[in-house]
């Protein structure tokens, strides 16, 4: 499957390294295939310079050794796809809809809140729950 993550997963997994983010990528490395949209590659910089800009050589080397495919968000999006609260987040779901990723992971609860047929939206914990069953 693919599975697109969002800002939140990656700024985590790269700030509060651990066994539990260690576990995550080896599913996904090993059974499915990350994708990163450049939206959240965008503010996931942002991120890191505003608010840890000591971890931005750290921030680099994480990105450089990620393997993940990249889908494009475009900057024109239609507004009307769905229903979000926070239009912010809007971007990061219109990506995994046009990308065609199976899955969304995100720790957002506005995110969580919208529905959609695809990409399935979930926590890293619920994917972790359900790639352990089987």
């Amino acid at each position: 499957m693919r599975v697109m993550i969002d800002t939140n997963i990656l700024i985590s997994m790269l700030l509060f390294p651990s066994k539990k983010y260690d576990d995550f990528f080896e599913i996904i490395n090993g059974e499915h295939t990350l994708v990163l949209s450049s939206f959240v590659i965008d503010e996931f910089w942002d991120v890191i310079k505003r608010k840890f800009p000591q971890k931005e050589e750290a921030a680099d080397t994480f990105l450089t050794k990620l393997a993940y495919e990249l889908a494009y968000t475009p900057h024109q999006m239609p507004g009307n796809l769905f229903e979000i609260r926070d239009m912010k987040d809007y971007p990061v779901v219109y990506s995994g809809i046009i990308d065609g990723s199976d899955i969304l992971i995100s720790g957002d609860k506005d995110i969580a809140a919208v529905e959609i047929d695809a990409p399935e939206i979930m926590t890293m914990a619920d994917f972790m729950r359900i790639c352990q069953m089987f």
